[in-house]
């Protein structure tokens, strides 16, 4: 070993050996334990998922919460699986499942939003959630389905979307529906657009863009082309969450509408779909831009983060001083 890396090596193990480091980790784990305490006492869960995950314990904290999934009182019950949502960690998932399960309507919907936010696997469980007394368990069971991606799960979520009374629940099994991947249920999903319901018109016409369907871009097209700039905004959520791919033909065109804030909605999703090109346009629209105009383009640039180092780069690129 070079002495000079000898020296580092030594330094480090010393450092991370020393009293002070050790308790470095004990302080924030000893603090994260006062949030969860607190929150199970009624405190806000959401403001103590926010300092835990400042702190780093998110894991440590899921570990603590499991104690208390079994709490006698329905308001702890319902703290736990707030806050195990609101971490959002892999460590969470066999305490979610368990308060999924949970007689208490309001604590099962948090816990099946904790399972889609972390993506679980827990389809059988999900899959039976659909049929949940409760309508917010249903509609975050399709929530949670669909964000898997799976077009095994198309024929359930579809089937699940036609017997399914409330509005909003049904439009998150006809979105989720698109979300699986399963081109089979294009059929399906255009009977929606003949209902009543706009909710439900406008869920089954997102499914269908997602799934690629001639039927879904028809429809989006037509709201595209408005004069109306509401009806042109209604036009661009549908294409949200689509591979640029597919979403170019139509978003293009808006990326010179008379709107500043539908081009830079327009270019953003964009971006998100896998243009890459499209965010320095943003960086570049709002350096022109001014005013209200400006604020458009800024509102989608902070989803990106950029430094300003970045932005800096982005316009020596294109010749601006």
């Amino acid at each position: 070993m070079r002495p000079l890396v000898k020296v580092v090596w030594v330094s480090l193990c010393v450092l991370t050996s020393s009293p002070r480091a050790r308790a470095e980790p004990a302080r924030s784990r000893a603090e994260a334990l006062q949030w969860v305490e607190g929150a199970i006492q009624g405190a806000d869960a959401r403001v103590a998922a926010s300092r835990i995950a400042f702190l780093g314990e998110e894991a440590s904290a899921a570990s603590m919460l499991a104690a208390y999934v079994d709490a006698p009182d329905v308001r702890q019950r319902r703290a736990v699986a707030t806050l195990l949502e609101s971490l959002g960690v892999r460590e969470s998932e066999p305490s979610l499942i368990r308060l999924a399960q949970d007689e208490d309507g309001a604590t099962r919907m948090e816990a099946v939003r904790g399972l889609g936010r972390i993506h679980s696997a827990a389809v059988g469980l999900l899959k039976k959630l659909l049929r949940d007394s409760t309508a917010g368990v249903r509609r975050e069971a399709a929530v949670a389905l669909g964000a898997l991606g799976r077009p095994s799960l198309g024929p359930t979520l579809i089937t699940a979307a036609q017997g399914e009374a409330e509005l909003e629940v049904r439009a998150a099994m006809l979105l989720a529906t698109g979300q699986s991947q399963d081109s089979r249920q294009i059929r399906p999903l255009e009977v929606f657009l003949r209902g009543s319901s706009e909710s439900t018109r406008l869920a089954a016409v997102r499914g269908l863009c997602l799934l690629g369907a001639k039927s879904g871009f028809a429809y989006a097209a037509k709201l595209l082309q408005s004069t109306e700039p509401d009806q042109r905004r209604d036009g661009l959520l549908l294409l949200e969450g689509l591979r640029a791919k597919l979403a170019h033909p139509l978003l293009t065109p808006l990326l010179a509408d008379r709107d500043p804030r539908l081009a830079a909605r327009a270019a953003r999703m964009l971006y998100a779909g896998g243009e890459v090109e499209m965010e320095d346009w943003l960086v570049l629209a709002s350096f022109h831009a001014r005013g209200a105009d400006k604020l458009a383009y800024e509102d989608e640039l902070d989803t990106l983060h950029l430094t300003d180092e970045e932005r800096t780069r982005v316009l020596k690129k294109a010749g601006v001083r």
